[in-house]
C-alpha cells in the first residue's frame, strides 16, 4: 500500500511509516538496490524480513532518497551519505524510518503478552511504576520500555550495553505519549527524549538525544 503515515516531528526530523501489504515480488520490482543490499536480501531466509527490508527502501523514496544514498558501518548501523541521521525498524506488517539533523533511534514492536514473562531481562527500576495486575496496560508500557531501550541502543550501538542495567526509562502515562530516559554506561550519563504511539496493536517508539 502507499505510505501509511508521515509524522513531521519538527523542521529537522521526519518519521515515515509503511504498512506492508505488498508481495515480495511487487516490492522487489519497485525498488533499486545497491550491490551490497542485493547480496544482503538474497541471503535472507525469511520472506517477512525481505519484505520489511524492501519496504524500508520505499520509505527512503518517500523521503527523497534511494538505497544508493544509504550505507552501513562496520557495526551494522545505517547512515546517509548527506550526513543526516537515520534509524530503521520493521516488525511484521509495519516498517518505519526516522531521518533527522539530530541523533535519533526508532523501533516498532508488536504488543504481545509474552513480554510480561521476559520483563526481568530488560527492566529494573521500571518495576517501581509498573502494575503487573493490569495486564493490558502492563503489556503496552513494557512494549514502550523495550522500544525505547532498543531505540537508544541503536543510537549508541556499543557492545556491552545492557537494557536492564544501563538504560532506565522514567515513569510515564500512556496518554502522555512521551517520557525521558537515561543511559549510564562506560562513564557516560546521557539523557534522551522518548516519544511513542500505537498503530493497530503495534507500538512505535523514537528517541532523540538531549
Amino acid at each position: 500500500m502507499p505510505l501509511y503515515k508521515k509524522i513531521p516531528f519538527d523542521t529537522n526530523t521526519q518519521i515515515y511509516i509503511w504498512k506492508i501489504t505488498e508481495s515480495y515480488e511487487q516490492l522487489f520490482s519497485e525498488v533499486r538496490l545497491n550491490p551490497v543490499c542485493q547480496e544482503r536480501i538474497s541471503n535472507m531466509k525469511s520472506e517477512m524480513h525481505q519484505r520489511g527490508f524492501l519496504s524500508v527502501r520505499k520509505l527512503l523514496e518517500e523521503a527523497g532518497y534511494t538505497d544508493f544514498d544509504l550505507y552501513y558501518d562496520a557495526f551494522g548501523k545505517p547512515h546517509l551519505h548527506d550526513g543526516k541521521h537515520i534509524s530503521i525498524t520493521h516488525s511484521h506488517q509495519f516498517s518505519s524510518i526516522i531521518i533527522s539533523d539530530e541523533v535519533v533511534g526508532i523501533d516498532i514492536e508488536l504488543q504481545r503478552e509474552k513480554i510480561i514473562r521476559i520483563a526481568d531481562k530488560f527492566c529494573d527500576a521500571e518495576f517501581q511504576y509498573l502494575n503487573r495486575e493490569e495486564i493490558s496496560e502492563c503489556i503496552k508500557k513494557l512494549t514502550v520500555i523495550w522500544g525505547a531501550k532498543e531505540a537508544i541502543f541503536k543510537i549508541r550501538n556499543e557492545k556491552g550495553i545492557s537494557f536492564r542495567d544501563h538504560i532506565a526509562i522514567n515513569a510515564f502515562d500512556l496518554s502522555q505519549t512521551e517520557t525521558l530516559a537515561h543511559l549510564y554506561f562506560g562513564g557516560l550519563n546521557k539523557e534522551f527524549k522518548i516519544y511513542f504511539e500505537e498503530l493497530e496493536g503495534f507500538t512505535l517508539v523514537y528517541a532523540l538525544e538531549k
